[in-house]
């Protein structure tokens, strides 16, 4: 800001804004190579369809590995044992309501992606007024994105080979080779949906964390700025781009939620309507399913709640800082140059400072402001009002369709899920009567 007013022959300011200049250039960098690998890794996956081409191989790849591998290696390979455990039928509905999910998952991310690209689709994009010292946060969230994505994954697909391989010792099939064919293939295609399903859960979650770092250096501009103006249009900024994230991830996060809570109740449909004897070898899939989609829906639920209290907290926030404000002003004519540096440091320094009750005393005893500090005062004091009432009355978050993603609505579903779980043991469970 200073640089324009510096004389040219003035060597010894230029070479700090040049070695700023160059980090800022190292840390987009690095971000844009974190970028590029989510990207490829997103590209293997089969996200991005910018062309026919992609589009086709994308979706072919997912009816051969997701659909048709499973349901011919279940159907066409016979075992000993699998009638009696029931083994095929429940596998049938697992392969399902997992391909359901991988579907919705690949559908709308991929058509997120395909239209706005990854920078704007995770809301990184330099368009979007991000500075440049965000980046080194960026890249720490990505990165810890992608470790909660192996974190969850890994133990999920290790159970998954356990429960084959115990499978392949108790229910033999006609060759060796077979089972071991079937082992493999199982677990590919496991894998491959469970992946594409869990992956985009974590996409909406970096999305939700990567505005959170936006609101917390929201938070900090309040300390650091004293125009309320810039504290409304960095506002609007942010309920525009929860409304984006809204707008882009509704449908997802619905049919999400209703094939969860479908295959769920599916599931506890086939295992206490069974009379037979639920063991690891037949009920092991619905297990490790579950798991897999039950994580999916947390952390989308996770990261919603959590952005919105975020967003809704900024209202509590300011709300503290206009009463600060006020209060600690008792001579109204340290606000008439609040734009000044020194004057904003004051201020920044009250924020949290204590009074005993000898200073509160002392307030009696400030001599009155002139009528011109006095409205300079009164002025600031509207403006700084005005301004708690515009986050009282917009509080913004993620919603659906109105809903808002808080605890009020975790709390109804809740109850609603609740509720099914009890009809479906009342009707599936009979106690008889000796």
């Amino acid at each position: 800001m200073a640089g324009p007013h510096l004389p040219p022959q003035a060597p010894a300011v230029q070479v700090p804004l040049l070695d700023s200049n160059n980090d800022r250039e190292n840390r987009s960098t690095d971000l844009d190579r974190v970028l590029d690998r989510l990207e490829k890794f997103l590209t293997f996956l089969g996200f991005k369809q910018s062309s026919a081409l992609s589009f086709s191989l994308s979706w072919a790849g997912f009816v051969v590995v997701g659909v048709l591998l499973p349901v011919l290696m279940l159907e066409f390979s016979q075992c000993s044992g699998c009638e009696k455990y029931q083994i095929t039928n429940f596998e049938l509905d697992i392969v399902a309501s997992q391909t359901c999910l991988a579907a919705i998952s690949l559908l709308c991310l991929s058509h997120n992606l395909r239209k706005y690209g990854i920078r704007k689709f995770l809301f990184v994009d330099r368009s979007f007024g991000h500075v440049a010292s965000l980046n080194d946060l960026y890249i720490k969230q990505i990165k810890g994105s992608m470790r909660l994505f192996v974190l969850w994954l890994l133990p999920c697909l290790i159970l998954k080979i356990a429960r084959e391989i115990i499978r392949i010792l108790y229910v033999q099939r006609e060759s060796w080779w077979l089972s071991v064919a079937v082992l493999f293939t199982l677990v590919l295609s496991w894998t491959y949906v469970s992946t594409i399903s869990l992956i985009a859960s974590i996409l909406f979650h970096l999305v939700c964390n990567l505005q959170v770092i936006h609101f917390e250096d929201y938070a900090k501009l309040l300390e650091r700025e004293s125009d309320v103006l810039i504290f409304v249009y960095e506002h609007i900024r942010l309920r525009f781009h929860l409304s984006k994230i809204s707008h882009r991830f509704r449908i997802y996060l619905l049919l999400d939620f209703l094939v969860v809570t479908a295959s769920q109740f599916m599931t506890l449909f086939q295992t206490t309507g069974y009379r037979g004897v639920i063991t690891f070898i037949n009920g092991g899939d619905f297990a490790v399913s579950s798991v897999v989609q039950v994580v999916g829906i947390i952390l989308c639920l996770h990261a919603a709640t959590k952005i919105s209290h975020r967003a809704q907290g900024i209202a509590s926030l300011a709300s503290r800082w206009h009463a600060l404000a006020t209060c600690t002003s008792a001579d109204a004519s340290q606000l008439r140059g609040s734009n000044s540096v020194g004057n904003l440091e004051a201020f920044n320094n009250s924020l949290y400072m204590t009074y005993s009750e000898s200073d509160l005393e002392s307030v009696e005893y400030v001599a009155l402001p002139t009528p011109t500090q006095l409205a300079s005062y009164l002025s600031s004091y509207n403006r700084r009002q005005a301004f708690v009432m515009y986050l009282q009355s917009n509080p913004g978050g993620i919603t659906l369709y109105g809903w808002t993603v808080d605890r009020g609505l975790i709390n109804t579903i809740f109850f609603i899920e609740l509720s099914l779980v009890t009809f479906v043991l009342g009707k599936t469970i009979v106690f008889s009567s000796t």
